[in-house]
């Protein structure tokens, strides 16, 4: 039996310009890391021939190519194998929530395949064969970003050239910032989960074919790179700031990013104390995020009178882990 542990995400700055129709024209610059809730993924050898996948469904099928849940199929096939095995997953977060869950969920399961095949693939092996499936053949609008957090853990910068190709960079942040990080930053999930499909598809066609959608792109790779400056001198309220630049930014590269009522929640963080946040992910739904110095305890009770939920996140050092194999 093989269990795989897998982060999910927080992007800290350039969310978006990882996305093909933006790099593949102009370059991605994300700096982004993983966080303490986790993708779980177990693989065990089956004594019937079946495969059997469980999430929230279960399938069992004689052929691989029946499989319904499109990356396990694809994952299946390009390791080669086809009987006798039983696939379970879980998480810590629901899916759709702006996390990166599939992103993560992709990199857990082939490092529990290829574990189970006694093969040890390195990180960056693991990012790209998880990009070939979800990018390459499922054709998903999804970027880089959290195939290649999911893998390497950590704090890091990626910057991503027209051809597609990623370097991956540690982000010099000290562990001071970091605390200050984790005792500052607030995340209210919404309760609205939102397909993320739908949401950057409409900005893909939009950084092809509008204008003030490509210049509102170039200001969030902007951010990025100002983002990173501001992490690694430790002026977390500058970085704040640029959170909110990032935000009113992004609203401008699709009309399905938010909603009236996620503005209006936004609105009041700020209002009550928050020195800047955002919505996490893609957009549309998921958890609302906060930086707040002074005012805590205020904007917390803002948000419960409005129905959301607090949930507690920290940060994680490790990329996907094998954290048994029997």
């Amino acid at each position: 039996m093989i269990i795989s542990r897998t982060p999910l995400r927080l992007t800290l700055g350039g969310g978006g310009t990882d996305l093909p129709s933006y790099y593949s024209k102009y370059g991605g610059f994300v700096v982004t890391s993983s966080i303490n809730k986790y993708v779980y993924v177990v693989v065990k050898e089956r004594f019937e021939e079946e495969v059997r996948v469980s999430y929230s469904i279960t399938e069992i099928v004689n052929d691989v190519n029946d499989v319904r849940h499109p990356i396990v199929r694809e994952a299946l096939k390009l390791l080669d194998l086809h009987k006798h095995l039983e696939i379970v997953t879980m998480a810590d977060a629901p899916s759709r929530a702006g996390l990166g869950s599939s992103g993560s969920f992709t990199v857990g399961l082939l490092h529990a395949l290829h574990t189970f095949k006694g093969e040890n693939p390195s990180k960056k092996e693991l990012a790209e064969e998880a990009c070939r499936i979800e990018i390459d053949v499922l054709k998903e609008p999804c970027g880089k970003q959290d195939q290649y957090i999911a893998a390497f853990g950590g704090f890091i910068c990626l910057r991503i050239d027209r051809g597609g190709n990623v370097e991956v960079e540690d982000l010099k942040i000290s562990e001071e910032s970091i605390r200050e990080l984790e005792s500052n930053l607030l995340f209210f999930y919404t309760g609205i989960t939102r397909d993320s499909f739908q949401v950057l598809s409409e900005q893909q066609k939009r950084i092809q074919n509008a204008e003030e959608a490509l210049e509102a792109m170039h200001r969030i790779k902007e951010v990025g790179f100002r983002a990173k400056r501001a992490l690694e001198r430790g002026d977390l309220a500058e970085w704040a700031k640029l959170q909110h630049e990032h935000w009113i930014a992004k609203r401008g590269t699709a009309n399905n990013i938010t909603t009236n009522v996620i503005d209006r929640w936004y609105m009041l963080g700020i209002e009550n104390g928050a020195l800047g946040g955002k919505l996490l992910g893609a957009g549309g739904g998921g958890f609302l995020m906060f930086y707040v110095e002074n005012n805590k305890e205020r904007v917390r009770k803002v948000m419960a009178r409005e129905g959301l939920r607090e949930v507690r996140l920290g940060f994680s050092r490790e990329g996907s882990k094998i954290v048994l194999n029997l």
